[in-house]
């Protein structure tokens, strides 16, 4: 991968997609179909603002899987919607965008836009292995701010992040998260771990929040700079700030295999060259006439052949 390699967080997307085309978009049967013309239109409107030469849909192939579990019980523990044993938990999910899934799995797929999830991963390790690997730029199109962490500006990585659908994008650099956030790529990761997200179940430091966060990196450096100097008496701490890092000692230890995305998935051997044309026209011809994708598709279909 050495040409400009586009990654989507493609649950992220489908979710915004859901929310933002009315339930009113329906196939010829009475089906909802917003998410499934809603994604579409987004990859329509990436490829054509953005020009990747390279284009992978990740996917969540395990939403929640049972490792970061183990390590944090709490993670996402409150959506799931019911637990399994040796198979992934089942998350919450609007009862009519669960049955648009497969759809939008089997559109990617006669269009032969690569698509790529991985047993007992989530789609932001396949991103962030998808990334690790790359020779040249990468963009990350996420609504989900865990992949900032990824952000190298020496490397040509960013995140687009959707700020109203995709066609306003915040194009995220390191010098965007250094002003919001007044970190790094690198440091993001820690301070979201000591931060915490509670929409992701990470309890995080009791009394940190982001701005105490960003102060402890910049002043110890990165997060074993600072459990070192909690047990070391002579730094510049509070001793309040002292007692909750001591504290929190469990937690800051198993925090960051949660928080930081994997980058050794083994990921499948994929065709990733964005598609001058559908890999199964027929296929595709009888999914768009079943679910109709009218103008979505073709809008796609005319981007991808003009692209080339």
């Amino acid at each position: 991968m050495t040409g400009r390699l586009m990654l989507l967080d493609t649950a992220s997307l489908y979710f915004r997609a859901y929310f933002g085309v009315p339930d009113s978009v329906k196939a010829p049967d009475g089906t909802p179909v917003n998410a499934v013309r809603g994604l579409l239109d987004f990859v329509d409107r990436l490829v054509k603002d953005h020009r990747p030469d390279e284009l992978v849909a990740c996917m969540d192939a395990d939403w929640r899987p049972q490792w970061r579990v183990d390590l944090i019980p709490t993670y996402k523990a409150h959506r799931v919607a019911e637990e399994h044993t040796g198979a992934p938990d089942e998350e919450q999910v609007p009862d009519t965008l669960s049955p648009q899934v497969p759809v939008i799995e089997d559109v990617l797929d006669a269009l032969g836009i690569a698509r790529v999830g991985v047993a007992g991963y989530e789609a932001d390790d396949v991103i962030g292995t998808f990334t690790a690997r790359a020779d040249g730029p990468v963009d990350i199109v996420t609504g989900d701010r865990d992949l900032y962490q990824l952000v190298d500006d020496a490397r040509g990585i960013r995140v687009l992040y959707p700020l109203k659908g995709v066609g306003t994008l915040q194009l995220t650099d390191e010098a965007v998260l250094r002003e919001k956030y007044g970190v790094g790529g690198r440091g993001y990761a820690d301070l979201a771990l000591l931060r915490g997200d509670p929409s992701d179940g990470l309890p995080g430091v009791a009394g940190v929040g982001e701005k105490t966060a960003a102060k402890l990196l910049a002043e110890f450096g990165d997060l074993a700079g600072i459990v070192a100097a909690a047990a070391d008496p002579r730094a510049r701490l509070t001793p309040a700030q002292r007692r909750r890092l001591t504290e929190a000692g469990p937690y800051l230890a198993v925090a960051p295999k949660v928080v930081r995305v994997a980058e050794d998935v083994p990921l499948p051997d994929v065709d990733t060259a964005v598609p001058r044309g559908p890999r199964d026209p027929a296929a595709l011809e009888e999914l768009a006439k079943r679910w109709g994708l009218g103008g979505s598709l073709q809008r796609l279909l005319s981007t991808l052949a003009e692209r080339h």
